[in-house]
């Protein structure tokens, strides 16, 4: 990834927060820079109920970064009235473009069902009222996000962004009838992933983001280290690969999904590069 690298990418999704970028925050940034990254959606979700505002500073310090607001289900145990009240407050700071990452995980299953959909309902009247897109964690609980959001959430013409996508084609054209796009991640590159790149293949264009979840989930080639976002190049390589498109052209399109979400100018992000 040096100056040859393609350029215009958005990386939908990345907790700059982590503290596995404590030591080198700014190095890991330039790197995304040089590598043709032209924005980041920082997530602010996971760092616990005491700093939900987690993301913000990042979206402060840097113009081509943005954030998000939001309670992870993991933290469903967690939440109070007063967070949501937070959240809602927060939510209409000027560099939040988005609410999240909300939703369910049934992988980990870190707070009973019952208590992460109340918490996923709460959050989605929250988004609302902020008039914010979402953007949804799901891990092996596709029926019951997908009922959720067509129950509270397909009215609102807000729409969002289904991340890290792990489903089946079905489910993902559920997700685009509702407005959401549908984000690709690192693990779209492993070898034993042919089921998701055929989703991939699959889906109309205008639904398509990319991201890196960093520092989880790294392409092959990087596994068993940290991933950062500089390494959405490589996830948004291996979607145009399966599509049998040049690079430029899928992060065009990926870049333009983002900004028509997220209610940016058009050509903003690639037009304002430095």
């Amino acid at each position: 990834m040096g100056a040859s690298a393609p350029i215009g990418v958005v990386d939908s999704h990345a907790h700059l927060e982590w503290p596995d970028f404590a030591a080198d925050r700014d190095a890991v940034l330039a790197r995304a820079r040089a590598a043709g990254v032209v924005a980041i959606l920082a997530i602010g979700s996971a760092a616990g109920t005491e700093q939900l505002d987690a993301a913000i500073p990042f979206a402060e310090q840097y113009d081509w970064v943005f954030a998000t607001v939001g309670l992870h289900p993991q933290l469903a145990l967690d939440a109070r009235p007063e967070h949501l009240d937070r959240l809602q407050e927060i939510a209409q700071h000027p560099r939040v473009i988005g609410f999240g990452e909300i939703g369910l995980d049934y992988y980990r299953d870190d707070a009973p069902r019952d208590v992460q959909q109340r918490l996923f309902r709460e959050l989605l009247g929250v988004a609302r009222s902020a008039g914010r897109p979402v953007v949804i964690h799901c891990r092996e609980a596709w029926p019951d996000t997908l009922e959720i959001l067509e129950q509270e959430w397909r009215t609102t013409g807000l729409g969002g962004i289904l991340h890290c996508f792990s489903g089946t084609l079905e489910f993902a054209r559920r997700g685009i009838e509702m407005g959401f796009l549908i984000s690709f991640a690192g693990n779209i590159t492993y070898r034993k992933a042919e089921a998701l790149r055929a989703v991939a293949r699959a889906l109309p264009l205008e639904a398509l983001l990319v991201e890196t979840d960093a520092p989880f989930l790294p392409p092959e080639g990087f596994r068993g280290q940290r991933n950062e976002p500089a390494r959405v190049v490589e996830v948004a390589r291996a979607v145009a690969d399966v599509r049998n498109l040049s690079f430029a052209e899928l992060a065009a399109a990926t870049t333009a999904n983002f900004e028509r979400l997220f209610r940016l100018r058009s050509g903003s992000l690639t037009g304002s590069r430095g």
